[in-house]
């Protein structure tokens, strides 16, 4: 009368590898996160139909890039005044 477990959620079962200290993970274990994280990586993921619209829409002169675009310098580089030691 027991129902089946629910099976486990690929993002749920990292968490509970990555909860684990990495002194104490096993090859396998390691494996698995290697392989979950691979799988949730964004470029990887399957998208429903309709959320990839979205992400492939042109830009436009009313919808500029945030940042200045790919060769924009890091702000951190633009922040971060350069010390020396004395």
């Amino acid at each position: 009368m027991d129902a089946p477990p629910q099976p486990i959620s690929p993002r749920q079962r990292l968490q509970e590898l990555l909860a684990i200290p990495e002194g104490q993970r096993t090859d396998a274990q390691w494996d698995e996160i290697n392989e979950l994280e691979i799988k949730l990586a964004s470029g990887n993921r399957q998208e429903a139909p309709g959320q990839g619209a979205r992400r492939n829409a042109p830009i436009t002169a009313g919808n500029p890039k945030p940042g200045g675009g790919p060769h924009a310098p890091s702000p951190a580089w633009v922040t971060v005044p350069f010390c020396r030691r004395r």
